[in-house]
């Protein structure tokens, strides 16, 4: 049987063909990272010498302690439906190297060269802070989204995806900016001072950034699965009101804890909205999944039990740990690219039926089935005996127990891999399902 390039097929993408953008853009973001850490580790150098650079390691090591929380917390929003790995890296990087060097760039000229000597050194830096920061950092951060929306609009199936994409990229840029910020008040204020700093910024509001750039991910999100008018206008709202939240928050401590109390209480209503938008959309994932696969019953790769095991979390969790005990670790990950290529096949139906699926889908579609095909193959064969699966009765209650010949629609794949187009839309196991 010909081998799948699984990881192509999940991401989307033609197999065989390399990520060379993607690559481009994570070197480009590694070296402006590189660049600002050295400027600060110079920074730290000359400005007091060993203990310079002692404080610029302790900012260093206590910048990624909000990463740490922060990270795990972003990925827990994207399980049923995970975003590709090296993409939300590339994300994080961009964050964390090109807008944070763009950003200090422009902010530093922006204030010495405009706010300060227009408005005089204390209304200029307010200003700078309050106006100059906001409009350069989310537009910053928000041209990767955009880049992302230009090259990568497939990965984007919900508003919780532009979330991820938007807060992976504020959570590098705050992780680089926090570093700035510690190691500014080790120097003013001592460790005393890098201690309010760190627990202000790293404990207290470590969600700021990432609930800003939200806004602009929310924005992309919406033109990446609607269709109309507002299409156009959406990222450009997002990244307004990006700006505005950036700009509260900076402007509050002009009025002292009342300001920031209430720019507190501002942003974890936001953060409440956003936690209520990621459980919407998983709704209408579990949603599409049962409105979409049923008529793939047919084919042999699902039935309703397994439709029901993919529909809930708990449901998909038990069916990976069954699997594991039956069959090792490769069982476990051929039944977590089962889970995974079972999702994209409903989610490439909605896109379908929203209007914003690619021309050649239908080659998507087939090369899905046959890594569900493929999955249930290398489990089956690592299983000495027919095992009950936890989600149904017997065995033939499951299509991720049942052998059958695939071979057609591996061949379908074969073709999808070596860039040719498909076959077209009736593919010999039967009539897809229909096109609502």
């Amino acid at each position: 049987m010909p081998a799948l390039d699984t990881k192509a097929i999940l991401e989307g993408r033609r197999p065989g063909r390399r990520q060379i953008g993607l690559t481009i853009g994570i070197v480009i973001s590694v070296l402006c990272a590189l660049l600002m850490m050295g400027y600060l580790l110079l920074s730290g150098l000359a400005g007091g010498g060993v203990a310079g650079v002692v404080g610029f390691l302790i900012s260093l090591v206590a910048a990624v302690i909000p990463v740490a929380i922060l990270v795990p917390l972003i990925l827990l929003l994207d399980r049923l439906e995970p975003e590709p790995g090296v993409v939300l890296l590339f994300a994080f990087l961009w964050g964390a190297g090109v807008a944070v060097v763009v950003s200090f760039v422009l902010n530093t000229a922006g204030m010495q060269l405009w706010a300060v000597p227009a408005f005089g050194p204390d209304i200029g830096v307010i200003i700078s802070t309050a106006v100059g920061a906001p409009l350069v950092e989310e537009s910053a951060k928000g041209i990767v989204l955009l880049l992302l929306l230009w090259r990568r609009r497939h990965e984007i199936d919900s508003y919780t995806d532009g979330v991820i994409y938007a807060a992976m990229v504020a959570t590098g840029f705050a992780f680089t900016e926090n570093i700035l910020y510690f190691l500014s008040s080790y120097f003013e204020a001592g460790f005393f001072g890098f201690a309010f700093t760190f627990v202000l910024r790293g404990l207290i509001s470590p969600f700021g950034h990432p609930l800003y750039t939200a806004m602009i991910g929310i924005g992309v999100a919406y033109t990446a699965i609607n269709r109309g008018g507002l299409r156009f206008l959406a990222p450009f709202i997002g990244w307004v009101a990006a700006v505005v939240l950036h700009g509260l928050w900076n402007g509050s401590t002009l009025f002292g804890w009342l300001g920031f109390g209430i720019a507190y209480v501002l942003l974890f209503f936001v953060l409440l909205s956003v936690i209520v938008i990621a459980v919407q959309d998983r709704r209408r994932q579990v949603a599409a999944i049962s409105h979409y696969l049923p008529p793939y019953i047919a084919t042999g790769l699902v039935s309703p039990a397994d439709i029901r095991m993919l529909s809930s979390m708990g449901g998909r969790r038990g069916a990976r740990n069954w699997a594991q005990r039956n069959a090792g670790q490769r069982g476990r990950q051929a039944m977590k690219d089962y889970q995974l290529a079972a999702t994209e096949l409903a989610l490439l139906h909605q896109r379908l039926d929203r209007g914003v699926a690619r021309s050649y889908w239908e080659g998507q579609r087939d090369a899905f089935l046959a890594l569900m095909h493929v999955a249930r193959e290398a489990f089956i064969g690592r299983v000495q005996q027919p095992v009950a699966p936890a989600w149904a009765p017997t065995p033939t209650d499951s299509g991720f127990l049942k052998r059958s010949d695939f071979s057609h629609v591996i061949a379908q794949a074969q073709q999808q891999r070596q860039g040719m187009p498909p076959t077209g839309g009736q593919p010999p196991y039967g009539p897809p399902p229909e096109r609502r």
